[in-house]
């Protein structure tokens, strides 16, 4: 009987990026290159995104990254406050 993970996770490949965001693997790195996803992190050999920036970049409209950073900069200045 295999076991059923209940836990999202919280940051995800980018195949399950891609899969997020309705679009193909090889597009998501196309994307990637050219600056038009949020910036994944990486884990040792791993590159990942944050599954609630995920959701909030697509809520945003999916701007390019550097909007996307301005924008998610402003917000970090207004939660210090």
């Amino acid at each position: 009987m295999k076991s059923v993970n209940t836990m999202e996770s919280l940051l995800v490949d980018s195949t399950e990026a891609s899969r997020l965001c309705g679009i193909s693997r090889t597009m998501w790195w196309s994307l990637h290159s050219a600056g038009r996803v949020p910036m994944p992190v990486r884990l040792g050999r791993r590159t990942l995104w944050s599954v609630e920036e995920l959701r909030g970049w697509i809520a945003a409209g999916c701007p390019p990254r550097e909007r996307w950073l301005a924008e998610d900069a402003g917000k970090q200045v207004d939660r210090r406050a």
